[in-house]
């Protein structure tokens, strides 16, 4: 059931995401997926012009004349969205908070698969799965989805991503096109994203502030992690302060940034103060270039 404020929050996300879903699409019958993978169709008896790679050696071989084998590619996609509610999320010194940039992202992409005839499953986890909801079609499904992302208090505020992962492993038996949304702040995640990289089309959605980054000469200031609680006062006006700071947020990333290479997975960077279309439309055309 929603509440009235949550229905009004939701068509308000829908208004503004319906006109970007369409842009990002490029058209009703396109994906910004590619199929899940090919399934086998048929043998059939080579004709010029076909793909010589695509011979069947062993029936060729039997019939005494060459054979290839045909495939299609498997249309019917799953999205699984991982999202991060863990306390780091409620940060934000832009627009928007890493909470609402992982939102309108979720929002895009359900969205987007609601118009392909796609299933889409969520998953919201902190140091835990906080909520799942199995892959399913259709538009009550898709606005359940968004609530949930929406009004999810979380009971826990650490992270740890390496259990997001495990539970996806127990409940995602075929290949996925799988969306994690966090800031990456868990450590010991890097064997089950490799695992999931294996069996599934793992998109690593990182949310950044760009205060994580860079601090503004403020002078002294009092800084809080969200998740341990720990109190800290730093002088900001010290540019040696900055600088260390600011090397050591950027050498975080990059070091995410490898792990997910290396674990086969594709990187994708969610600013709080820059467009989540425009950074998913960038992403997915240098996916169907690379491809």
């Amino acid at each position: 059931m929603l509440t009235r404020d949550v229905a009004r929050q939701i068509r308000r996300l829908q208004l503004r995401t319906r006109r970007a879903v369409q842009d990002l699409l490029g058209g009703a019958n396109r994906s910004v997926f590619k199929g899940a993978g090919l399934a086998f169709e048929e043998v059939r008896e080579y004709q010029p012009g076909d793909d010589v790679r695509a011979i069947d050696w062993n029936v060729s071989a039997r019939m005494g004349h060459p054979f290839i084998k045909r495939f299609v590619e498997e249309r019917e996609l799953t999205l699984q969205l991982l999202v991060d509610v863990s306390g780091s999320q409620a940060f934000g010194t832009q627009a928007r908070s890493k909470r609402e940039t992982a939102l309108d992202a979720a929002a895009l992409l359900t969205l987007c698969a609601l118009r392909n005839h796609d299933k889409v499953g969520l998953i919201l986890f902190s140091d835990r799965v906080e909520k799942y909801l199995p892959p399913r079609q259709g538009s009550r499904h898709a606005l359940r989805v968004l609530r949930e992302v929406l009004v999810c208090e979380p009971r826990h505020v650490g992270t740890k991503i390496e259990s997001a992962l495990e539970f996806l492993h127990r409940v995602q038996h075929r290949r996925a096109i799988v969306v994690l949304l966090s800031d990456f702040r868990s450590a010991g995640y890097e064997k089950a994203l490799g695992r999931a990289g294996r069996r599934h089309d793992v998109i690593a959605g990182a949310l950044v502030d760009p205060r994580e980054l860079e601090l503004p000469d403020a002078g002294l200031i009092e800084m809080q992690d969200a998740e341990t609680g720990e109190r800290l006062i730093v002088d900001t006006s010290d540019d040696a302060f900055r600088r260390a700071y600011a090397e050591t947020g950027r050498a975080r990333l990059e070091a995410c940034k490898r792990q997910a290479r290396s674990a086969n997975v594709d990187w994708l960077e969610l600013p709080t103060d820059g467009s989540c279309l425009q950074r998913l439309e960038q992403f997915f055309r240098s996916r169907q270039r690379t491809r």
